[in-house]
């Protein structure tokens, strides 16, 4: 009865419609809530018609505008246009581009204690600062939700991290889950949930704990969960929501699947270096690497709390004339109240450069660094590229960090920094009673008048793409190979360039692969069926689907890995594509490019878990194996969920 005492045990047990809470087996969850970005959501109400839905099922399905938000040409307010229709139609609330980014956001106004959350976007899980069971999934997995769908998942341990004794000065949340991250790394979490506890949880708000559950996405995590304690009454209270406070914890006595502990006393700032969140070092190590730019927001520090520490820190003094100095506001609501506390006017007398509040930089859509220049963030993802710059170099870092380094052009320990300009780490809390405006979110329409909606549709929103089913036989070349910890930024860029597209597959599947192949999309062309080989932690980052669909759309039938990522393993299959692993690991390192591969059989992927691939241009073969779910190779013998479903209508 241990991890049934466990608070992420508890949620689990209550949302459960499907299967067994035994890890490693498929469970179907009750969705009570969905979230929906613009850069995933334009997909997602394509399929909610595909699927010819009525009105959502859920008891609140929120569509965010926070990502495309630069408007160079007429694409993405199009696409605007089309999201806003769409939610009229559907039954959907509707957050228009400005009103901020969607994690905070759907904290600020929609998050409620015990409630599950699904959606189209990796960090949904930081939601569960708040005590909710919020997972980040694909496209099409919320567009079922929407639907009324359980979400299916593999059900995850549950990993109780205690946390004891409180911060030092100039350490923050950021720095606790960059220490997670130093020692588990990128895929630690995956197939887990997190559950943080102990009495260390005392000296973490509401939004410091958002950055820890944010950042479970870092690790590869299932999701994130704290409890709902006094600091998230206060914290509801605050946004005239107390009504929906409930007070959730463990039992007395949880225990749990892998247990580890944070004595944070111990903590120190720390600092992801280019280019990946999980290669952490102290700054103390890396102190004197000059500096370019330094970008304090996004959903990794979204609390007014993030922005008004580096306000004071900043106050009364001048950035370094080297250094790009960029604020991001996470809402509008953040920002209306650093205006009013006058912090903001301490940032831009300071050098600041505001922009509007978004994800904006976070996902390379502006606040582009120059080459050969370090950029340092309080971002969650520094991924190859991901900037917006070919050949970037990204640090993550917590406000104190960015900060003080902004003042000195490098590198530097915010103690380090204090302790020779005499300066007190500043103590600052949100204020008692936000600047919320709940007028700013458009309310779903009546149903009689949903239904005579019309959507709106520029030439830039293309129709899905009609997929096959998947042969008993796939021959055909390997046209990439990879290595460890390919992101779904390296498979589907993000950006200025290549987002506007994201309704368009056939333009947008131009860009697949480029950052590692830019030659990809003209091979794939010549070769329609064929394979991709990589190494562990294939397809971890956004929970963009349209990493598998652009790919998919050009010809890609078959992955080859030691592992996967949880959410684009489960994309691939939802757009059929085949993910395999390899029974022996070094068996990945024996195939090239341009090798012809081949594997037969496929039709009795319910009758057996193991194939072999036959390389025919070296004469071997290797064993690999699948952990489909017979829900799953249902699907995939369809050529994917919506082709299953069609067909099921018919």
């Amino acid at each position: 009865m241990g991890r049934e005492q466990t608070l992420a045990g508890r949620l689990l047990a209550e949302h459960l419609v499907a299967g067994r809470l035994e890890p490693g087996t498929e469970i179907g969850l009750r969705v009570d809530q969905t979230l929906t970005q613009d850069a995933t959501g334009t997909l997602v109400m394509q399929e909610l018609e595909a699927l010819g839905l009525d009105r959502a099922r859920t008891e609140l399905s929120v569509q965010y505008v926070d990502h495309n938000l630069l408007q160079a040409d007429e694409k993405n307010a199009e696409d605007h246009a089309y999201l806003r229709s769409a939610c009229r139609r559907f039954g959907l609330w509707f957050s228009k581009a400005g009103n901020g980014v969607s994690h905070p956001t759907h904290m600020e106004r929609f998050g409620v204690p015990g409630k599950s959350l699904a959606g189209s976007d990796s960090h949904t899980c930081a939601a569960g600062a708040l005590g909710m069971l919020a997972v980040g999934v694909g496209g099409l997995e919320v567009a079922l939700a929407i639907a009324g769908e359980p979400l299916y998942l593999r059900m995850p341990e549950i990993w109780g991290v205690r946390l004891c004794s409180e911060l030092p000065p100039w350490v923050s949340a950021k720095d606790v889950v960059l220490e997670m991250l130093r020692r588990h790394g990128v895929s630690g979490g995956r197939h887990r949930i997190i559950e943080y506890h102990g009495p260390g949880l005392a000296c973490l708000s509401a939004m410091d704990r958002h950055v820890l559950a944010n950042m479970g996405a870092e690790l590869g995590a299932t999701a994130t969960v704290f409890p709902a304690d006094e600091a998230i009454r206060a914290f509801l209270r605050a946004e005239g929501r107390e009504h929906d406070f409930r007070d959730l914890r463990a039992g007395r006595d949880a225990s749990y699947d892998i247990e580890d502990e944070i004595d944070l006393s111990t903590v120190e700032p720390l600092v992801a270096k280019p280019s990946s969140p999980g290669n952490v070092v102290p700054v103390r190590e890396v102190s004197g690497t000059p500096v370019g730019q330094v970008v304090i927001g996004s959903s990794a520090n979204p609390g007014f709390r993030d922005f008004a520490v580096a306000a004071a820190t900043v106050r009364g003094r001048q950035t370094a004339d080297s250094v790009s100095f960029d604020v991001n506001p996470t809402s509008r609501q953040i920002l209306v109240e650093l205006a009013r506390s006058g912090h903001l006017t301490d940032l831009v007398a300071a050098g600041a450069r505001v922009h509007q509040a978004g994800c904006l930089g976070c996902i390379g859509m502006g606040q582009a660094p120059a080459p050969g220049t370090n950029s340092l963030r309080t971002f969650p993802r520094n991924f190859p590229g991901r900037s917006g710059t070919a050949d970037d170099s990204v640090w993550l870092c917590s406000p104190e960090t960015a900060a003080v380094s902004a003042l000195t052009g490098v590198l530097t320990d915010p103690r380090d920094y204090a302790t020779v300009h005499h300066l007190a780490h500043p103590r600052v809390s949100g204020p008692a009673r936000s600047a919320a405006d709940p007028r700013v979110f458009t309310t779903p329409l009546p149903e009689d008048e949903a239904l005579r909606e019309e959507l709106v549709k520029g030439p830039n929103v293309a129709g899905l793409p009609d997929f096959d089913p998947l042969p008993d036989e796939i021959e055909g070349p390997v046209l990439l190979k990879a290595g460890d910890d390919v992101s779904t930024d390296e498979i589907s860029p993000a950006g200025a360039r290549a987002l506007p597209y994201r309704s368009n597959i056939p333009k947008l599947a131009e860009f697949t692969f480029t950052r590692i192949d830019e030659d990809y999309p003209e091979r794939a062309a010549d070769s329609p069926a064929h394979f991709v080989v990589a190494g562990e932690n294939y397809g971890q980052g956004s929970s963009r689907e349209h990493a598998a669909i652009t790919a998919r759309y050009l010809g890609l039938r078959v992955v080859l890995a030691r592992s996967f990522a949880r959410i684009h393993w489960q994309n691939l299959v939802n757009f059929g594509v085949l993910p395999l692993e390899f029974a022996e690991p070094a068996d990945s390192e024996k195939i090239r490019r341009d090798d012809v591969l081949s594997v037969s059989g496929l039709r009795r992927l319910a009758e057996t878990g193991e194939f072999t691939v036959r390389n025919q241009t070296r004469g071997e073969e290797y064993r690999t194996r699948h952990q489909l779910s017979p829900r799953q190779v249902d699907v995939l013998l369809a050529g994917g969920r919506i082709p299953q479903l069609a067909r099921a209508l018919h």
